[in-house]
């Protein structure tokens, strides 16, 4: 026979008691949802390259995770600047790209028409241009197509 156990759901966040090691660098959290993310991950994966890829060879050497704490600090600083960056330059076309997302399950395709400005601004503002790795060379991409076909797919 089960028990009955009163629900307990704090209406505060967790805040660690105990301070970082002095020898870890301090870094601000993100600050940002999946949906805004999701928006710009493609532009976070040109931009901040050299920090990620620094960070997975560390993760490699070891799998302790305070051994890649530095790394993963470059990766944080580099993904909120990035992040300051196109707020500043392409912040209304972002806002419209992640809302949708938002409403539509995070899914790409019923965005297509608010993803375009927001690769346009993000190129010509910052240089950063949107490339899906793995696609086939010498075709448009998924993203550059002009007339797709878009349709709900139910499972």
């Amino acid at each position: 026979m089960a028990t009955h156990r009163d629900a307990k759901n704090p209406t505060f966040s967790y805040v660690e008691p105990l301070p970082w090691p002095k020898d870890v660098p301090k870094v601000d959290e993100v600050g940002t949802t999946s949906a805004p993310l999701k928006s710009i991950a493609f532009f976070f994966g040109q931009f901040c390259k050299l920090y990620n890829d620094d960070f997975m060879l560390c993760k490699n050497e070891n799998r302790d995770p305070e051994h890649c704490l530095l790394e993963g600090r470059r990766v944080t600083r580099c993904a909120q600047d990035l992040i300051q960056k196109i707020g500043e330059k392409c912040g209304k076309e972002w806002d419209a790209h992640w809302e949708c997302l938002e409403m539509n399950n995070q899914e790409y395709m019923p965005c297509r028409k608010f993803e375009r400005p927001l690769n346009k601004c993000v190129l010509e503002q910052l240089n950063l241009a949107k490339r899906i790795p793995g696609s086939p060379e010498g075709k448009p991409q998924i993203h550059e197509k002009e007339n797709p076909v878009v349709s709900r797919l139910q499972k």
